[in-house]
């Protein structure tokens, strides 16, 4: 028997999974997807917010702080990639200045630091502002990090704790016994003494299964992005326009830690909980909205279009209880923005309000708080490179030209716990594919590795998920 089952491996599924696997606790994660991170989680904006917009006296203002002050320490535990890069709230006239007054009030009770700046000093640092902006409040210890390489390595590190993830495993019922559960799934029967629900856009669907009203219903939530190469650097920091209730955050300008530039999202409510198509008019809807705060960004540099859904809900506030008809079985859902930069924070909560309830946590002496990453090729010295390659050459071989990816590093990703099964796993964990020509040159290469490396036949090699395979037949000789 489990002491806990998790349904979802999403970032938030992920850090619970870590955060229990460091106590005497038996764990099981399943996922209906191919791999880790498969879900909201992949596509974001990937800012870890510090905590100064929520509401006051909501769950997000709580667990964001919470959530923010984990993170850099997370990510230097786990070898993931933690960069502050400060982010401009840009205000454009006098109604949006006092709004940035509230903001900073917020900031402040949280302790939270922040400056302002006049258009004047905001200028000097980004060159970009449009004629538009007035003022700008800059939170300067905002973060950004690779959300799927966090989610990965939480996972990982839960698995060589001892937990198990089950991917490919969906949840099709869940049966209430005395003081237990059985999570059932096309494969095995899971019985566990709690369950957490931590299913995304799907988090509704997984509680109707033990409570025909368990009082939210998510509504998805749609963002589409341009990501923009990486030899133009329109912006410093993430330029946010002042936040409204109708569009959240709104469209932001955020540079990653890879040196690409998002621009979006859009906000659309859709029908379908895994609809991550984009869309002409949601394109449409970013190119207008970002000339609001910044002019003079090179979307004709865009190397890639994407979609993400937000697991937004009938409620404003994140849903994090228990089922009031079912004792053990937590509800962790409408984990929507700033659900990423929350995510330590929601489980350290789901924990200490919940799953204490039921077990005398007990700290494991032997669980293993850290993760030592693989080689990164392009983050050594030439030294470093020439040693390595003489080591195993392997790392020798450049499969992806635009970001400098070595057959090495890929093999590696594949070996590891939690591995990738996929060309869009091993694009996740080691990025070819994520540069200039989005996988045109490596991605036979990358399928040919990972046929060779599972032992299956190139036929077999997926995209993503199960059925998605890439290669119809063998060329005729």
């Amino acid at each position: 028997m489990y002491d806990v089952v998790i349904i979802g491996a999403g970032i938030t599924g992920t850090m619970l999974a870590r955060d229990l696997s460091m106590y005497h606790l038996r764990i099981a994660v399943i996922e209906k997807e191919n791999d880790i991170a498969d879900g909201a989680t992949m596509a974001n904006s990937a800012i870890v917010h510090t905590g100064y917009d929520p509401e006051p006296g909501t769950l997000k203002a709580k667990l964001n702080v919470a959530g923010a002050r984990r993170y850099e320490k997370i990510c230097h535990d786990l070898s993931c990639h933690y960069k502050t890069v400060g982010a401009y709230i840009a205000a454009c006239g006098e109604e949006e200045e006092a709004h940035l007054d509230i903001l900073a009030k917020r900031a402040e009770e949280r302790e939270i630091p922040y400056r302002f700046l006049s258009r004047e000093e905001a200028l000097a640092e980004e060159p970009s502002l449009s004629e538009n902006v007035t003022k700008v409040l800059d939170f300067y210890t905002t973060a950004v990090i690779y959300p799927w390489e966090v989610a990965i390595a939480c996972m990982e590190n839960a698995v060589n704790n001892g937990a198990d993830l089950f991917l490919n495993c969906p949840c099709t019922g869940i049966e209430k016994l005395e003081g237990s559960y059985i999570v059932h799934t096309p494969e095995r029967d899971l019985i566990t003494r709690t369950v957490v629900n931590a299913a995304g856009t799907f988090a509704d669907q997984i509680a109707r299964m033990v409570n025909e009203d368990p009082g939210f219903v998510i509504r998805p939530r749609r963002g589409e992005y341009y990501i923009l190469d990486q030899d133009v650097k329109p912006v410093n920091h993430i330029i946010f326009p002042v936040p409204t209730a109708a569009k959240g955050k709104g469209v932001l300008a955020v540079p990653t830690v890879y040196g690409n530039t998002l621009i979006g999202p859009s906000s659309d409510y859709i029908d379908e909980p895994d609809d991550t198509g984009t869309s002409a008019e949601g394109l449409a809807y970013v190119r207008k909205n970002i000339s609001k705060t910044l002019k003079n960004i090179p979307l004709n540099r865009s190397i890639r279009t994407f979609a993400g859904i937000r697991p937004a809900s009938d409620h404003s506030d994140f849903i994090i209880e228990e089922d009031a008809k079912n004792p053990g079985f937590i509800n962790a859902a409408s984990i929507e923005s700033p659900g990423l930069a929350s995510a330590p924070g929601v489980s350290r909560y789901i924990i200490n309000e919940f799953i204490s309830k039921y077990f005398v946590l007990k700290e494991d002496p032997e669980a293993v708080h850290t993760r030592q990453a693989d080689p990164v090729l392009n983050e050594l010295s030439n030294e470093e490179k020439n040693a390595l390659i003489a080591k195993n050459p392997a790392y020798g071989r450049i499969i992806c030209r635009c970001e400098q990816i070595s057959e090495g590093e890929i093999i590696d990703c594949i070996r590891r716990v939690c591995g990738a099964r996929t060309v869009k796993g091993v694009k996740k964990r080691v990025r070819p594919g994520m540069g200039r020509c989005q996988g045109g040159f490596c991605e036979p290469l990358v399928l040919n590795i990972l046929a060779r490396e599972l032992g299956i036949s190139p036929l077999d090699v997926v995209l993503d998920s199960k059925d998605s395979n890439i290669l119809e037949s063998e060329n005729r000789k």
